[in-house]
């Protein structure tokens, strides 16, 4: 494998979505309003309102936690920082797999099919690169957009948390070892799960517009996985040996899916001539 034409490929991929400001415009919007302008507003109100009636009652409903969340909570903290802390570490998950996912696979379901639309998929089929390398430079193009969101995202929500929950928490406390755990090792083998199978489908699809609805079904449920495992992670003890043990077993499938997706993909697909199921 030349990695040097697995690399034009995934340039070539990142210019072209560089220019597209209808797409990333859109999407750094997104992760804006899920990384930071959302949180910000929540925790800034229970920060303000302190210790009211509702507040502490939501404070003594975090005895419902594991015990291992409830140990994290800072003890001596009034009602309005316990919920800002709860909130801030646990409540928020969502945003660090719904915003990867949904930005990387909507680059991923237009990568192959958008070849051929654009009438550059006979110029990429005769290129020198194989097959192989052509999969891989698209499925790093389709990542890399999705994780430098969250890299970014995760940034600034960590100082947004810090500077508002932090000074009430006993100084700054996030990331925790478990959102290191979501970011680094949870999160990434259902990215690549999710883009193996995107790819094999824009490979196949006749449309952009079929790829990216196929695209949604093959997401939502690795959503719901990817979150379910996120915040078992996040609320420690046992669960977190359960995360790493799952963590263990997509990076597996992922890396089955990105094999057998590689021997799928042929010249015949990126010149549209073998669009069949």
């Amino acid at each position: 494998m030349n990695y040097s034409r697995m690399m034009t490929v995934m340039r070539t991929d990142l210019k072209h979505l560089a220019q597209s400001k209808d797409f990333w415009v859109p999407m750094m919007l997104l992760g804006g309003i899920f990384f930071v302008v959302i949180p910000t507003i929540l925790l800034s109100i229970i920060n303000s309102i302190g210790n009211v009636g509702a507040v502490q009652q939501v404070s003594q409903a975090l005895q419902l936690l594991p015990e291992a969340a409830q140990a994290a909570v800072p003890q001596g903290a009034d009602a309005g920082t316990k919920v800002s802390y709860v909130l801030a570490v646990y409540l928020l998950a969502p945003i660090a797999v719904i915003v990867p996912l949904t930005i990387s696979t909507a680059v991923g379901s237009s990568s192959i099919v958008g070849e051929r639309e654009r009438g550059t998929g006979e110029f990429l089929a005769h290129s020198p690169a194989t097959v192989k390398e052509i999969y891989l430079g698209k499925l790093i193009a389709s990542l890399i957009p999705g994780y430098l969101t969250t890299v970014v995202g995760f940034g600034l929500y960590s100082l947004m948390v810090n500077l508002i929950v932090g000074p009430d928490a006993g100084g700054w406390f996030f990331p925790t070892p478990s959102w290191w755990l979501l970011i680094l090792w949870v999160l990434p083998p259902f990215l690549l799960i999710a883009l193996s199978l995107v790819l094999r489908l824009s490979a196949r699809v006749k449309s952009t517009a079929a790829a990216q609805q196929a695209a949604g079904l093959i997401t939502f449920p690795l959503i719901l996985i990817a979150y379910g495992q996120s915040t078992g992670a996040l609320f420690g003890g046992a669960a977190v040996g359960v995360s790493i043990v799952m963590g263990a077993v997509a990076w597996a499938i992922g890396f089955a899916l990105l094999f057998s997706g590689m021997r799928s993909l042929t010249r015949a697909r990126l010149l549209g001539v073998a669009n069949e199921a």
